[in-house]
C-alpha cells in the first residue's frame, strides 16, 4: 500500500523533525551530572567535507578523493541562571588549561587532553514522537574552540543566549530506525551492511564498522 493511502498504525513513524532532539555534554548538567540540556535552543549536526585533488593530463582533469575534514558543531542555548551556563563554560575553559599569565615564567597553556577531559563525551540524539533516539551522533575528542556569552540590549526582552562551538576529530553515527541503511553493495562486491548492520558508522576504534576490515 502506498504511503498516501496508509491509515492508523500503517502510518508508521513521522519523518525526522528538526525540533525533536536532545543534547548531552558529559561534564554539564544540574550539578555537572551530564543530564540532557533542556536549555539548549539549537545545535548543528556533524558534517564533513572530502577534499578533491586533481590530476591534469593533456586536456583532461581527473579527480581523486583527498582528506576528510569534520566541520565544527555550533550549540546555542539560553542561560537559565540555575545552572549558570556562563560560569559553567568558563569553568570548562579554565579546566582545559587557560588562564591569564601570572608571571613571565608562567608557561602553561591549553592542551588537547585537558580540553577534551573538561568537556567529556558530547552526544546529540534526534528523537521520535515517543522520545526514542532514531539518530545518535557522538563527537570524538571534542573540545570547545569558541564561547560567545551573548549581547545585551535595553530595547530587547529576549532571554540571554550563549553560543559555543565544538571541534572534534570525527563523529560516530548510530541509526535507530527500523531498517537502517538501504545501501546494498560497494564496487568489488564489498557489502557495507555486513560490517555495520546498516546502523553503526565510524565507531571507535573502527573494527566492525569498516566494510574493508
Amino acid at each position: 500500500m502506498a504511503f498516501w493511502t496508509n491509515t492508523g498504525v500503517g502510518l508508521g513513524r513521522d519523518p525526522k523533525r528538526g525540533f525533536r532532539f536532545r543534547i548531552q555534554i558529559a561534564s554539564v548538567g544540574g550539578n555537572g551530572t551530564g543530564s540532557y540540556m533542556w536549555w539548549a535552543k539549537s545545535v548543528d549536526k556533524p558534517s564533513f567535507e572530502i577534499s578533491s585533488q586533481e590530476h591534469d593530463y593533456l586536456n583532461h582533469k581527473f579527480k581523486f578523493p583527498g582528506k576528510t575534514t569534520w566541520n565544527p558543531v555550533s550549540l546555542k542555548m539560553v542561560d537559565p541562571t540555575d545552572p549558570d551556563m556562563a560560569a559553567t563554560f568558563s569553568d570548562i575553559i579554565t579546566a582545559a588549561g587557560y588562564h591569564p599569565p601570572s608571571t613571565a615564567d608562567d608557561m602553561t597553556s591549553v592542551s588537547k587532553m585537558l580540553a577534551n577531559i573538561a568537556v567529556g563525551e558530547v552526544t546529540i540524539d534526534q528523537i521520535d514522537a515517543n522520545g526514542n533516539a532514531i539518530e545518535t551522533w557522538v563527537l570524538y575528542n571534542a573540545w570547545i574552540s569558541k564561547v560567545n556569552y551573548g549581547s545585551l540590549d535595553y530595547s530587547s526582552e529576549d532571554l540571554t543566549e550563549l553560543e559555543i562551538e565544538f571541534v572534534y576529530d570525527w563523529a560516530s553515527l548510530t541509526s535507530g530506525t527500523t531498517n537502517g541503511s538501504t545501501h546494498n553493495t560497494q564496487p568489488g562486491g564489498l557489502d557495507a551492511n555486513s560490517a555495520t548492520g546498516g546502523r553503526n558508522f565510524w565507531h571507535a576504534p573502527g573494527a566492525g564498522t569498516d566494510p574493508n576490515t
